[in-house]
C-alpha cells in the first residue's frame, strides 16, 4: 500500500476535520461556561449532536480528543498563549478566542502529523464562525508566535 493510500484511509478528509473542530469547540464552550465535567459534556453533548450530517465514528473520536485534551491540558497551554499574547491575560479575553487558542495550541503540541499552518487556518476558520471578525486577526498573531516559539512548519 503506498503512503499516499495509508493516509487517507486513516485521516478523515480535511473538511470533515473541520468539522470535527467545530464539534470541540463547542464542548469545550460548554465546559468552560458551563463549568461542567469534559465527562458529562462528551456524553451530553455526542446525545444531543446538532443536526446537519452526522460524522463518523473516527470523527467523533478526533473532535472528542481535542475537546478533552485540550481541557485537560489546559495548566500547560495558558502559559503558552500568555507568552505569545502580549498585553493579554487569558482570563481577560473573549471565552471564544481563548477556547480556539487553547485548542490550537493543543493540536500543535499532541498532533504532530498536522501542518502548523494547517492548525492556524483551521482556528482563524473557527473564529469566522465563532467569533468577531477582530478575533480572526489577533488569533492569528498569537498562533503565529506560538508556532514560532514551538518551532512547527
Amino acid at each position: 500500500m503506498s503512503s499516499e493510500a495509508r493516509s487517507t484511509s486513516t485521516r478523515p478528509p480535511p473538511e470533515s476535520r473541520h468539522r470535527a473542530r467545530e464539534a470541540a469547540i463547542q464542548m469545550l464552550y460548554q465546559w468552560e461556561v458551563g463549568r461542567a465535567p469534559m465527562d458529562d459534556v462528551r456524553r451530553t453533548y455526542w446525545a444531543n449532536a446538532p443536526e446537519g450530517t452526522p460524522l463518523s465514528e473516527d470523527l467523533r473520536a478526533f473532535a472528542t480528543t481535542l475537546a478533552t485534551g485540550t481541557a485537560e491540558n489546559v495548566a500547560a497551554i495558558d502559559p503558552v498563549i500568555a507568552d505569545a499574547a502580549e498585553h493579554w491575560r487569558i482570563e481577560r479575553m473573549n471565552v471564544l478566542d481563548r477556547l480556539i487558542l487553547r485548542l490550537a495550541v493543543y493540536e500543535f503540541q499532541h498532533e504532530p502529523e498536522t501542518p502548523g499552518k494547517v492548525i492556524i487556518n483551521e482556528a482563524l476558520e473557527l473564529a469566522r464562525s465563532f467569533s468577531a471578525d477582530d478575533s480572526v486577526r489577533f488569533i492569528n498573531g498569537i498562533l503565529d508566535a506560538v508556532r514560532r516559539t514551538l518551532s512547527r512548519e
